[in-house]
């Protein structure tokens, strides 16, 4: 008999289903809690590191957000990693000191990285701050980065934001929603419940001891991630700073905006098939609760794939309910749908007030649709190696004022 196995299995699919999805509403409700921020410590003397890569067109305006920040002792570190344009040039221009660095194979930010850190080896500064040459830092960043390195001891990761290009198609706003919950809204909630930041890739502040000893040179096409894992296994577990922001742009350009998807989604997939199952078993042999958090955490997938499963396995668990095989794997997948959408309403309400839950909920279809070739894509031609994204000739304004006071409100 089909029932005797077919209701089992929908049910045990649906739960799979449902289990990031109340991460992701956990997450969520913890961020609208109000929690203390660390005690911070003297600001240090900081070094920030700048990995480029042809970005002659918007590393000025990146090199003047930090150069506004600045005090005594501090040096930036511009590296330009096989560039072909100026950015060496507009570097030594704005000022900032310029490692040249050219590999024919080893291509990628996490080689870039790790040949800055060698470059400022002989006279580092107590904290390292990593920032993209895309992004902006927002007012008082430096300073909230290095006091919080300092006073902790661990890396601490600043909001990464995201802003729409002008204007936004419905795909660019869903793609904001979707960095806006990864990046801010669900690392609030985390470090409120107890666990971990991750890594995002720009706005990263490292105690030197901790960012010399750390893997840095691999072509992994999702580096931050990589150093989320690696430095929560040696005990480094990063930590997020709510009052700290950078921000950057979307990608404007087709072919670009595809690009920088594909390596997302494509490196967000591979460390969630090959890095959270041992997290999670080391987490449980170790008896290390930190662990099974972030492994947790790093389970839930994109948004738009976890809201394309959904979509599958409600469909597919309402015609078996019409069928008369089980109700309750309709039950178990009707209830996670409306945790996610509680999830997106807390987003859109609190966080990015100008994007509408019913805009939203009709831009979502399509741009799910469209991401569909991605995760295909995955199966068949996974993406492996790193692909520079061009997002244009300028970096947005620093966040918008609602985001900073929501940033505010819950410390």
């Amino acid at each position: 008999m089909i029932s005797t196995w077919l209701s089992p299995l929908l049910l045990s699919i649906a739960c799979l289903t449902a289990a990031p999805i109340v991460v992701v509403l956990l997450e969520c409700a913890a961020a609208l809690l109000p929690r203390r921020s660390a005690a911070r410590g003297a600001r240090p003397r900081v070094d920030v590191l700048v990995p480029a890569h042809n970005e002659e067109r918007v590393l000025a305006a990146t090199l003047r957000s930090v150069q506004a920040q600045l005090r005594p002792g501090d040096r930036i570190l511009v590296v330009a990693d096989n560039c072909t344009d100026g950015t060496a040039d507009v570097a030594r221009t704005c000022g900032a000191g310029v490692a040249e660095r050219r590999h024919e194979t080893d291509r990628g930010k996490g080689f870039a990285l790790d040949f800055g850190v060698r470059q400022l080896n002989a006279a580092a500064g107590d904290v390292v701050v990593i920032v993209d040459a895309d992004c902006t830092l927002g007012p008082g960043a430096l300073d909230a980065l290095a006091g919080d390195c300092a006073a902790t001891g661990r890396p601490i990761q600043a909001g990464y934001v995201m802003h729409c290009p002008p204007n936004p198609s419905p795909r660019d706003l869903v793609s904001r929603v979707a960095v806006t919950v990864k990046n801010i809204v669900r690392q609030r909630g985390a470090t409120t419940l107890g666990g971990p930041a991750i890594l995002t890739g720009s706005g990263m502040a490292f105690p030197w001891e901790t960012l010399r000893s750390a893997r840095l040179a691999s072509g992994n096409i999702v580096e931050d991630m990589q150093l989320s894992f690696d430095l929560v296994v040696a005990g480094h577990a990063p930590r997020y700073c709510a009052e700290a922001l950078v921000t950057a742009s979307l990608p404007s350009q087709g072919k670009a905006s595809t690009a920088q998807r594909t390596r997302w989604e494509h490196g967000h997939l591979q460390t969630l098939l090959h890095r959270v199952p041992r997290l999670a078993w080391l987490g449980l042999r170790h008896a290390r609760p930190q662990w099974l958090f972030a492994a947790l955490d790093l389970a839930v997938p994109p948004l738009s794939l976890l809201v394309a499963l959904w979509c599958a396995v409600f469909a597919a668990t309402a015609v078996a309910a019409a069928g008369g095989y089980g109700l309750a794997p309709f039950f178990v997948s009707s209830g996670s749908g409306v945790a996610l959408l509680l999830a997106m309403a807390i987003v859109c309400r609190v966080f990015l007030r100008e994007v509408s839950l019913l805009r939203l909920i009709t831009a979502v279809p399509r741009y799910v649709v469209g991401k569909l070739p991605i995760y295909v894509s995955f199966l068949v031609r996974r993406q492996t190696v790193w692909v520079r994204t061009d997002r244009g000739a300028t970096t947005h304004e620093v966040a918008r004022p609602h985001l900073e006071i929501a940033g505010r409100s819950a410390h």
